[in-house]
C-alpha cells in the first residue's frame, strides 16, 4: 500500500478544507494510506513540516495543499515563490516527491474556490504517479 503524508494550510480555510476533503476521498478511493495529516497556519509554514515528513522512511510522498490568493500587493507571489523553491529543494534532497498543491499566486478567491476540489484530487493522483516513476528509476 502506498503511504503518504498530507500538509494542509489553515489560511484560507474555506478553500483548503475543500482541498483536504477531496484529497482524503481520493486516498480512500485509491487505497492510499495517510501516515500523517498535519495542519499548519499558512502555506509558508509548510516547508519545515514537509522537510521533517520527507525524512520518515514510511512516507513515500508529501502532499502540500494550500491557497495563496491575490491581494493588493505582491505578497502572494513572494510566498508562493519561496514555498515552491523550498519544496523543490526538499524533494530533491529527500529523493521523494513533495507535491505543490497550491492554488495561486494570482488566483482570486472565486478562482480558488472553483479549483479547490480539483487540486486536492489531482495532487494525490500526481503523488501516486511520481511514486511509480521513482520506483522505476531506482530499479
Amino acid at each position: 500500500m502506498v503511504k503518504i503524508a498530507i500538509i494542509v494550510s489553515e489560511f484560507n480555510s474555506e478553500i483548503t478544507q475543500k482541498m483536504e476533503k477531496s484529497a482524503l476521498e481520493t486516498c480512500e478511493r485509491k487505497k492510499v494510506e495517510i501516515v500523517k495529516l498535519v495542519h499548519v497556519p499558512g502555506a509558508y509554514d509548510m516547508a519545515l513540516v514537509a522537510s521533517e515528513l520527507a525524512k520518515k522512511t514510511e512516507v513515500q510522498a508529501v502532499v502540500c495543499l494550500g491557497a495563496i490568493v491575490k491581494g493588493e500587493t505582491k505578497h502572494d507571489e513572494i510566498i508562493a515563490g519561496a514555498l515552491a523553491n523550498s519544496l523543490s529543494r526538499i524533494s530533491i534532497e529527500s529523493r521523494k516527491p513533495v507535491l505543490f498543491g497550491i492554488i495561486g499566486p494570482g488566483a482570486t478567491q472565486e478562482q480558488a474556490h472553483e479549483r479547490a476540489l480539483e487540486y486536492g484530487e489531482r495532487c494525490v493522483i500526481s503523488a501516486l504517479k511520481m511514486i511509480g516513476n521513482m520506483k522505476d528509476l531506482v530499479k
